[in-house]
């Protein structure tokens, strides 16, 4: 089966009634998890990203919490599901400032979590790539924003 373009997919939508638009709605957030997060997001949070960010971090700071840092092992698993949902959550949010605070919130929060970051490879190459995914987003934001950004940055970046 081919799948059609998103552009098919916008012409196809437009054409159909309301009524008729919220059922394909909703039977497609019956089907997968994400898309009920989604649309979820889209629904009810996103009149708020301050918010959104501010109950994001506040799920990332618990899931911190429940780490296990007594095992290399389970903590970089864990890390890795952190990291999953942040970035399930920024793509959700399409903005790089969104981008941006919950990458900055979880380097901060892996830094503080009392494991080693520099015993292990894996994590220290995790650590960095997330570093430049900010770099990156930074470019993008108005000079005054960098700025402020670019400060928080810099205390979290190795000596």
């Amino acid at each position: 089966m081919k799948v059609a373009t998103i552009n098919e997919l916008k012409t196809e939508l437009s054409a159909l009634p309301p009524a008729e638009l919220v059922e394909l709605c909703l039977r497609l957030a019956k089907f997968k998890k994400e898309s009920k997060e989604l649309l979820t997001y889209l629904l009810l949070e996103s009149h708020s990203l301050d918010g959104y960010i501010a109950s994001v971090q506040e799920y990332i700071a618990l899931e911190f919490d429940g780490m296990t840092t007594t095992h290399l092992y389970h903590a970089k698993k864990t890390l890795r599901k952190i990291l999953r949902i942040t970035n399930k959550h920024i793509r959700f949010t399409g903005s790089k400032q969104a981008e941006i605070e919950l990458l900055l919130f979880f380097c901060r929060k892996m830094r503080r979590c009392g494991i080693q970051i520099d015993r292990s490879v894996q994590l220290t190459n995790l650590y960095v790539q997330q570093l430049r995914k900010i770099e990156k987003a930074l470019e993008t934001l108005h000079e005054d924003l960098q700025y402020d950004y670019r400060k928080q940055l810099d205390t979290l970046t190795f000596a």
